[in-house]
């Protein structure tokens, strides 16, 4: 049976504490505040991050450096026979692309795999425990990528943002647009099914957008995996994500709850820095894998 070494980066919500708990090396994603550089839950917090942006710096988003990643599988193959890295959605950051060249030189082939199954957050988390089952069950890399991408468009997630702030800041919407949104109290909801962040509705109340975001996974459990029956909650695994608001998303849980009977618990992770300095604080989310069989 391979040893197999499971490697994801800090988008998937994975701290450096839980991964060292799980068995799960976790590359920080790096950040850039008035030309220093910061890593996630290395030198830069959750609590660091969110004054940082309340304080109207510019944060920049970056990604590991290839002699990073480079160097991180050839000390995991020190170590391992197998390396399965699961990196954020290649549809939101460049980090999965150059992982995939890099995993792709000689030194690597066979030994190394780089999953790209279009998850980030909660989703990706989700991933990364379904490739340390796999492992422990005894399946190798070929094995274990082949499943993961098999599975890779058996998620959901739909984010309900508090601001259009960060949205202007990075260009995505007009400042126009922004005012008027503002002005009307406007809570965008936005979704990503497979690789892509989309627009996905306007709410115009906190209630209403929660509403929406429970209606639609619904609809996707319903239409998607399998059906909204009995069993629909041995089927699915329901997340609940959030930036910087715990007690929003205790209390958003609280609803996704009662919304859906007969399902576990949903784990409740904040998102990744990467995906907060996009949507700003006070952001809530729902999300949902199918389990895999492994």
């Amino acid at each position: 049976m391979p040893k197999i070494a499971i490697m994801t980066d800090s988008n998937s919500g994975i701290t450096q504490a839980e991964g060292k708990q799980l068995g799960v090396h976790v590359l920080p994603m790096p950040f850039t505040v008035g030309g220093q550089d910061f890593y996630e839950d290395i030198n830069l917090t959750q609590e660091q991050f969110y004054e940082f942006l309340e304080r109207d710096l510019d944060v920049q988003t970056s990604q590991p450096s290839p002699a990073v990643v480079t160097d991180t599988f050839q000390r995991l193959l020190g170590e391992y026979d197998q390396v399965i890295h699961i990196p954020m959605s290649s549809g939101l950051s460049g980090s999965c692309q150059t992982a995939w060249m890099l995993a792709d030189q000689p030194e690597f082939e066979g030994k190394v795999f780089v999953i790209d199954n279009q998850r980030i957050s909660v989703t990706q988390r989700q991933s990364v425990l379904d490739a340390l089952a796999m492992a422990e069950k005894g399946l190798d890399g070929s094995q274990i990528a082949e499943k993961l991408m098999e599975d890779k468009f058996n998620s959901s997630i739909y984010i309900m943002m508090d601001t259009l702030t960060y949205l202007k800041k990075g260009g995505r919407i007009t400042p126009a647009a922004a005012a008027v949104g503002t002005l009307l109290k406007i809570k965008p909801v936005l979704t990503i099914q497979g690789e892509k962040l989309d627009a996905f509705a306007k709410a115009r109340t906190p209630m209403l957008g929660k509403k929406i975001m429970i209606d639609a996974m619904k609809k996707d459990i319903d239409q998607r995996f399998g059906g909204l029956d009995e069993n629909a909650g041995k089927r699915v695994t329901l997340q609940v994500a959030y930036s910087k608001d715990f007690d929003k998303a205790q209390e958003f849980c609280d609803q996704v709850m009662e919304a859906f009977p007969g399902f576990e618990k949903p784990v409740i992770m904040p998102l990744s820095l990467s995906v907060a300095c996009h949507i700003g604080p006070g952001a809530l989310a729902i999300a949902c894998t199918q389990n895999l069989e492994v």
